[in-house]
């Protein structure tokens, strides 16, 4: 394996830890009430996250694909995660993620 190979699955590795932590941490501390918004860039990458009443969104879009850590192609996930349904739509240059809660209403 090659210096750069290393380099690039080091960097997507530090890059994912950073990705999948502020789900968890929002649904872990966050009250239901509450909303946010944030966007920033990271890189040539612009990043936008938005949590409202125990939902979750993530969007990322990196002009030309340039920036992007994710896996390359067109591609569509679906799974659980702590009771969440979580849905994911990635393309070269662009990445979304969403987080669905059930909230009982009793």
């Amino acid at each position: 394996m090659n210096v750069k190979n290393l380099l690039g699955f080091c960097l997507l590795f530090a890059m994912a830890g950073g990705w999948l932590s502020p789900v968890s941490a929002d649904h872990r501390h966050t009250h239901e009430h509450e909303k946010w918004k944030d966007e920033f860039w990271d890189g040539p990458c612009r990043v936008k996250r938005e949590y409202d009443h125990g939902d979750y969104k993530e969007e990322v879009k990196c002009p030309d694909g340039h920036g992007a850590y994710w896996r390359p192609g067109r591609w569509k996930d679906q799974y659980w995660e702590h009771g969440c349904r979580v849905k994911i739509d990635a393309k070269h240059d662009e990445f979304k993620k969403e987080v669905k809660c059930d909230h009982d209403d009793d």
